[in-house]
């Protein structure tokens, strides 16, 4: 359901509306599945959709699709700050958004937060990106 949500959210962000192809071809499934899926979600209250119509968000779905989507930001954020290369960061950071405890992805945001925001320690953040680079570089595990 996550998935999804985060996925129209995009979609919408991207081309100002959603259809359920474009939902489809984003998540890699069938037509048929997204039209379940979005049956479910509009009698949750999350989208409207009508058949061969588009896809909105109500506000309380906008509201929890935003928040899911920052949350696999921050994933693929960090991710990439360790060097994975961004293909890979959205496929990981998929499976850290369903399986780290609340906690856990608290603490995440803070860190990327802490790093790419870092007005007053610019030059010690900047050195710590080029020491991890330099050693992930040269040791092979």
């Amino acid at each position: 359901m996550e998935d999804y949500l985060r996925v129209i959210f995009e979609v919408i962000e991207d081309k100002g509306y959603a259809r359920v192809k474009d939902i489809a071809k984003r998540l890699d499934v069938s037509l048929p599945t997204v039209t379940e899926m979005l049956k479910k979600l509009s009698g949750m209250g999350f989208v409207s959709y009508e058949r061969y119509g588009g896809v909105t968000l109500t506000p309380e779905g906008r509201e929890i699709a935003k928040a899911i989507k920052v949350r696999h930001d921050t994933f693929v954020k960090f991710l990439e700050i360790i060097l994975v290369p961004r293909e890979i960061a959205e496929k990981d950071a998929h499976e850290l958004e369903h399986r780290l405890s609340p906690k856990t992805i608290e603490q995440f945001t803070k860190f990327v937060d802490f790093i790419t925001q870092n007005q007053p320690r610019p030059e010690f953040v900047r050195r710590w990106l080029e020491l991890f680079k330099s050693y992930s570089n040269k040791v092979k595990v």
